[in-house]
């Protein structure tokens, strides 16, 4: 295993100075290093924490800055860091700091004692903005936004090359009615990506987002980001497709289920863009769709289910809200909100003209064609467009290295979850547009 991971902490290093058509590169890490409050030092006693033992949570943490420092990656994005221990955040501070890191710490929302930190290597970039979102919900969960410029030699295309890192945790989905709030905070996270680039006018740039996702390759979140132009590196590095759900995993849970759940997305300026509501009504329209086949609904079932007590032959909007709070996707606090049930209606009645028919419902929520057709062609733009700057994936890897191949060794002590490392390199590429 240290062969490995020194081989991999080599690699990382290399590859961001040079690949081997000696273009410059950078490096991009994530992980969730599992906060000391959290962590559970006896199965028989689950009151006991790493927390309670400065020792133990020191000498972790400081074995995760050494492969940090070890791997001297070009972004650091960490969750569930320690931000209510001044101790643990100043050693991380210092020592990543004396490294050439410039560092930024969030903390989740009502003082629940971890957060979010994100570094980046002075080497590497210029920071022009930082901003805290957050979501203020029940999860109390937050995201990072770090504008940065790429600094000579890695701006060599552009002499003012920019990137937008996200860094972000969301919410485990601890029961059913979690699951929509996990897809709003993704949404409420590109919305403000979107009104960011709007407010400072930013040109067409590579956005990429890290973090514990709290959602596998099945889920409603990874479709959604999918939808919206985004690819997960590490499958793009490996060539899996979207149907490869198994081939790893980056977590054991408290349950002890293992799963992939973290990512590091990258969306390049030449991906075709569909607009973000739209996305966003095709991902609720594709849970509220689960829920139904859930329950053996053919298509006639689940229209007639929607129309509830209507005589016509058509849904109307009190019929669809009703749906809505029988599949427990409203009337509770984690709930849909007003707005964006208005929102899914609009998309659901093509027509505009105050009901949804059977062709509506086919084309809106039962069969829904839009993503699927988009991501045939690939999304990516053609033509003579205007030239910009992205980036390709040129490796990315997981340590330990067991979790690869699917499998969650026993002897691993560093975190409950799997350390994400991607490299990219900088290419030229024409911009996108926006697509309804």
């Amino acid at each position: 295993m240290k062969g490995r991971i020194s081989k991999i902490g080599s690699y990382a290093i290399s590859s961001s100075i040079r690949d081997q058509h000696q273009q410059p590169c950078i490096s991009c890490t994530t992980f969730n290093i599992l906060a000391p409050i959290y962590k559970r030092l006896s199965p028989k006693d689950q009151s006991l924490r790493e927390s309670d033992n400065r020792g133990y949570w020191l000498a972790r943490n400081h074995r995760i800055i050494d492969w940090l420092l070890y791997e001297r990656s070009s972004i650091i994005c960490l969750q569930e860091f320690w931000v209510g221990n001044e101790e643990l955040v100043n050693m991380y501070e210092k020592r990543l700091g004396d490294a050439g890191y410039l560092s930024y710490k969030l903390g989740r929302t009502n003082n629940r004692g971890d957060g979010l930190f994100t570094a980046v290597h002075k080497d590497y970039f210029r920071v022009v903005n930082s901003r805290d979102l957050l979501f203020n919900d029940c999860g109390d969960r937050v995201a990072q936004l770090l504008h940065v410029e790429l600094v000579p030699p890695y701006s060599q295309y552009d002499a003012h090359q920019e990137v937008l890192i996200v860094n972000t945790h969301l919410l485990f989905p601890h029961d059913s009615t979690l699951s929509i709030v996990r897809l709003q905070q993704v949404y409420k996270i590109l919305q403000y990506v979107e009104s960011y680039q709007k407010e400072v006018n930013l040109s067409p740039m590579p956005i990429i987002l890290c973090g514990d996702w709290n959602g596998s390759k099945r889920g409603h979140v990874y479709k959604f980001l999918r939808s919206q132009g985004f690819v997960s590196s590490y499958d793009t590095a490996h060539r899996y497709t979207d149907s490869d759900a198994h081939k790893w995993v980056s977590h054991r849970n408290h349950r002890g289920n293992i799963c992939a759940v973290d990512f590091i997305w990258l969306l390049n300026p030449n991906r075709y863009r569909k607009l973000l509501k739209t996305s966003w009504s095709e991902a609720v329209f594709g849970m509220f769709r689960y829920l139904l086949r859930r329950a053996s609904l053919t298509a006639e079932d689940a229209f007639a289910f929607l129309k509830t007590d209507n005589d016509g032959d058509h849904i109307t909007f009190l019929g669809f809200c009703e749906t809505l709070r029988q599949l427990n996707l409203t009337g509770h606090c984690n709930g849909l909100t007003t707005k964006e049930i208005k929102d899914l209606w609009i998309q659901a009645d093509i027509d505009g003209n105050g009901i949804v028919d059977y062709k509506e419902f086919q084309q809106r929520i039962w069969n829904q064609t839009w993503s699927e057709q988009r991501d045939a062609a690939d999304g990516e733009a053609k033509g003579n467009r205007e030239q910009t700057v992205g980036f390709s994936v040129k490796n990315a890897v997981l340590f330990p290295p067991e979790v690869e191949k699917g499998v969650w060794p026993e002897n691993y002590s560093l975190s409950d979850h799997a350390r994400l490392t991607v490299v990219f390199s900088p290419i030229r590429m024409p911009c996108s547009q926006l697509v309804s």
